[in-house]
């Protein structure tokens, strides 16, 4: 049994959580729930023992100096709390760490019992994976669920997947199977431009997440690091004749595919988000430089190359749940990596 002390009785809570690794392209993911951790300054009220779900020869402790004194970080998944006053309150726990290794089930359990014990009422796991879309357009996001009721009264869709999976899969699975409601929200990140940051996808799931729980967050420097991103990624594809011309098909693609979704929710949907920002008092954001490079083009089409940490777990661009064209056998397969659905 779990128990939590010095964790207050949270309001309608929402659990929300984000994996570093093979369903985190860009960092889009981990890089939205560590800045609601930020912007709403979580206090972290419990950690996962490392030495049950981590192989440290993958994700290796580090060292670091505090006033002189030598002391570690081991890798691990952390849990705080954010408390959401004004109108209508809501409090968030916010679920961070790195893809386990292994003992993925018993991973799950785990945070399940946390849930349990918070009256969390709803579970939202964000990811991020590589596609065909043009760095240019709006980042699409897609919600899925198990969940044919929820899938129904939130606009969702029903999973249909098969094959390889991530963490991410398995633990809304494991939600859905615990009777808790679940949801994934999927960014795609550019193929040809994925190296983390990508504050452009970070942003597109956090405005999801605003519409799917009915919360607005804090977006502090993100939109104007967002269009320094994209105009970074502009100026190398002005470089770049062959770059550019991919660019513009994508561009084409998506715009073609776009046309039936220019109705009137979608723009009812973007004003409403408008409305609930206006913040006359706010006053203006900086912008951050982002660096940003392309990955090789071969043949007229860019590959993709992953970084060397991450080049035995994906073989491909993930499909929509996460997980790679061609991938092999998930490398956290641990007790329960590729029995489970994925999301």
């Amino acid at each position: 049994m779990i128990e939590l002390e010095g964790v207050p009785e949270l309001i309608d809570p929402v659990m929300v959580a984000a994996f570093e690794g093979w369903n985190d392209a860009g960092d889009a993911a981990s890089g939205a729930v560590a800045h609601l951790d930020r912007e709403w300054k979580g206090e972290v009220f419990a950690a996962l023992d490392a030495e049950d779900y981590y192989d440290f020869q993958v994700n290796r402790p580090t060292v670091w100096l505090d006033n002189g004194v030598r002391k570690i970080t081991w890798p691990t998944t952390r849990l705080s709390v954010v408390r959401i006053g004004g109108a209508k309150p809501r409090d968030l726990v916010l679920v961070r760490g790195i893809e386990p290794s292994m003992r993925w089930r018993s991973f799950c359990n785990e945070i399940l019992g946390f849930a349990h014990e918070l009256g969390v009422e709803m579970v939202v796991i964000l990811g991020a994976l590589l596609g065909d879309t043009p760095h240019t357009r709006p980042v699409p996001v897609s919600g899925v669920t198990s969940d044919a009721d929820l899938a129904r009264t939130m606009d969702l869709e029903e999973t249909k997947y098969e094959g390889p999976t991530g963490i991410v899969g398995i633990l809304q699975e494991a939600c859905t199977h615990a009777g808790v409601p679940a949801v994934s929200l999927w960014a795609a990140v550019p193929h040809y431009v994925s190296q983390p940051p990508n504050p452009k996808a970070t942003l597109a799931l956090l405005n999801r997440l605003e519409d799917l729980i009915d919360i607005r967050i804090p977006l502090g420097e993100l939109p104007e690091d967002a269009r320094a991103w994209q105009l970074g990624v502009d100026q190398l594809a002005a470089e770049d004749s062959e770059v550019a011309e991919y660019v513009q098909t994508l561009e084409e693609a998506r715009d073609t595919a776009d046309l039936p979704e220019a109705s009137g929710d979608a723009i009812a949907r973007e004003f409403e988000r408008y409305l609930r920002r206006r913040d006359p008092a706010a006053g203006p954001e900086t912008a951050t430089e982002t660096g940003s490079y392309f990955r090789d083009l071969s043949g007229g089409r860019p590959q993709p190359k992953p970084k060397p940490e991450d080049a035995a777990d994906q073989d491909g661009p993930p499909r929509p749940d996460g997980t790679a064209e061609g991938a092999g056998e998930d490398d956290g397969e641990g007790e329960g990596g590729g029995d489970t659905p994925g999301s």
